[in-house]
């Protein structure tokens, strides 16, 4: 795996070039990479994950070019929480900007094989759209893959629903802000070839690097972290509400001394209870974030606002030394005139005296 320093390197080349995948577990994130650059990270099986840190490739050449893949978790991370995964992205996301690393652009994954888009992939869609932002989205490539599991005529329905539908809209806003959806065939000249359609990108970087290196936000104040913040609450009620249905339930079993049924309810409260858990720990600790971050901005507003009143402190002082002297160059100025006129009159009566000592030194010659 490199590290920061050498993403840095690769990317100050002149044909250096970074590309982020992303998508759902399960889409075949690790997998396209170890194709695409003869890599050896861990892949995972079915619906269990295995890239639940960030993960980054050997670089491959391609065209006379450098180019390193970096591999990230999804959002319904089998072993993480998702706050989880949006602070380990986020942080290598900003830490790299940061750095002096630019995406070039980034490879977003989805299974043509899947029958329906779950509410599972809108939710990834959706975070994924907030950490790039609207005006990065030209960089994006949309890539279907799993051809091999579908009829090609049911997966090119289902791949002119993806691009076209509005009602719910899949990815056609995506592709309406300038991405583009290419076809994966499971090769590695399909792998490059949609590798090269983003090297004729300019870099740029995401939504969230901008706000959180340039802007100086925290993760709780970003775009994606206000979607999560959101996605939690919708979370959080749904599971409060299907808790009163079972609990409804349970005491209708209870009534009806069926404990077979009364077992599983009980079995299905105790996941829920676990998922409400893990819902409210990830509210608390985005609301840390956020507060935490309140507390620091109130603080250095004291701050400055302590240096403000030092600085204006230290500002009368100069004013009120700078109009003293003024008065004393005035008081200076006003005595030495006094004095000048003093002498110009001395010397006009010694003058004067001079005259008419001369005047009666005459009178008596004559």
């Amino acid at each position: 795996m490199m590290t920061g320093d050498a993403l840095k390197a690769i990317a100050s080349e002149d044909s250096g070039a970074i590309i982020a995948v992303m998508g759902a577990t399960g889409t075949g994130k690790t997998t396209f990479i170890n194709l695409a650059s003869g890599s050896d990270l861990r892949v995972g099986t079915g619906q269990c994950s295995c890239t639940s840190e960030v993960q980054v490739a050997q670089p491959l050449q391609l065209d006379g070019r450098s180019v390193t893949l970096v591999d990230t978790p999804g959002f319904d991370d089998t072993q993480k929480s998702n706050f989880d995964i949006l602070n380990l992205i986020s942080q290598h996301l900003s830490e790299s900007y940061g750095g002096g690393t630019t995406l070039a652009g980034v490879v977003y994954l989805h299974r043509i094989s899947d029958f329906r888009f779950t509410g599972m992939a809108a939710k990834n869609l959706r975070m994924f759209r907030q950490l790039c932002g609207d005006t990065t989205l030209k960089n994006v490539v949309i890539v279907t893959n799993m051809w091999g599991e579908v009829k090609t005529e049911t997966g090119e329905a289902r791949e002119t629903e993806l691009r076209s539908l509005e009602h719910p809209p899949l990815f056609k806003p995506v592709l309406d802000k300038g991405a583009v959806m290419l076809r994966h065939s499971d090769t590695l000249d399909s792998a490059h070839d949609i590798l090269r359609h983003i090297l004729k990108n300019h870099p740029e970087p995401l939504q969230i690097q901008r706000e959180m290196v340039d802007e100086k936000k925290d993760l709780s104040q970003t775009a994606a972290g206000e979607e999560l913040n959101r996605e939690l609450e919708m979370l959080r009620k749904q599971h409060e509400k299907e808790m009163n249905q079972l609990r409804g339930d349970m005491e209708l079993a209870i009534k009806r001394k069926d404990d077979d049924t009364r077992r599983e309810l009980e079995a299905e409260c105790r996941q829920l209870q676990e998922k409400l858990k893990n819902v409210n720990a990830d509210t608390e600790k985005l609301n840390l974030r956020f507060f935490g971050t309140m507390e620091r901005l109130e603080q250095l507003w004291w701050n400055d606002r302590d240096e403000r009143a030092e600085e204006k402190r230290r500002q009368e002082i100069v004013w009120t030394k700078e109009k003293e002297e003024k008065e004393e160059r005035k008081r200076m100025k006003l005595l030495q005139k006094e004095k000048e006129e003093q002498e110009r009159e001395k010397k006009a009566e010694q003058e004067s005296k001079m005259l008419s000592s001369a005047l009666l030194l005459a009178a008596l010659i004559l």
